[in-house]
């Protein structure tokens, strides 16, 4: 487990740095990559997925506390290693304890990868910038604000994330890291549009407090009223899923 915790911590924090680093390249002033639109975030995202995963492998590479609470539904374990011969040698339990470990682990990740993304940045945080292009960099935010109806696409999102991932265990392609992050980058292309999807409560939350401690040139609120929508919508999306994953045996 204290490999594990590590691991998550690592993997999510690689993640963020990557992740927020495409989204700061796109809309903060005076970057190379400034007006480089949304598809260059998607697949920035996607390939943040894809390294964050290689990082975390000693862990199962979650990344994301919707994914471990999927997992804990469908009570699959949080992590296996299987011997030459098939067997399982070691895992890691389903349990109450372990995925406060991982939630944990997660947040401390994100928040480091936070932070990580504001320094290689500074300089154009210090340019002048409207205070929401600023806390975007960090965490979602909707185009149509509607609680309800940005809560209902933050859980169909996940739903989709969690529950294709749980596929992929059930159905191995040999593509690995490789189809999750490609998966990022589909459901941002498809289902990003409303509300930027957060699809991981730590991907927002971990951020979200980076934001509201580091000392940003005006940087204005951290938005705390929508904050609980990219929380609570990926753990619905994700208990969802791992309860139609067990149904479905995969």
């Amino acid at each position: 487990m204290s490999h594990a915790f590590v691991s998550e911590i690592l993997g999510t924090a690689m993640l963020i740095l990557m992740g927020a680093g495409v989204v700061a390249n796109v809309i903060l002033p005076k970057t190379k990559g400034f007006g480089g639109g949304w598809l260059l975030i998607n697949f920035g995202w996607g390939l943040a997925v894809f390294a964050g995963v290689y990082v975390a492998f000693k862990s199962g590479a979650h990344l994301n506390p919707a994914v471990t609470v999927g997992l804990w539904t469908s009570d699959q374990p949080f992590y296996s290693v299987t011997g030459p011969n098939g067997v399982v040698t070691a895992s890691i339990l389903p349990t109450f304890g372990n995925a406060l470990w991982y939630f944990l682990a997660q947040m401390i990740g994100a928040f480091i990868g936070a932070v990580l993304a504001f320094l290689a940045y500074k300089k154009h945080f210090d340019e002048d910038a409207e205070p929401g292009i600023k806390l975007a960099v960090f965490s979602t935010g909707p185009e149509l604000r509607s609680y309800a109806w940005n809560f209902v696409t933050e859980v169909i999102a996940t739903f989709v994330l969690v529950f294709v991932v749980l596929a992929f265990g059930g159905t191995p392609s040999g593509l690995g890291p490789l189809a999750v992050a490609l998966l990022v980058v589909g459901i941002g292309a498809s289902l990003g549009g409303p509300t930027g999807y957060a699809i991981n409560p730590a991907r927002d939350l971990g951020p979200r407090i980076a934001h509201f401690v580091l000392p940003i040139k005006g940087k204005g609120g951290s938005d705390w009223a929508y904050s609980w929508v990219p929380v609570l919508g990926p753990i619905v999306g994700g208990v969802l899923a791992g309860l139609l994953a067990n149904a479905y045996v995969f």
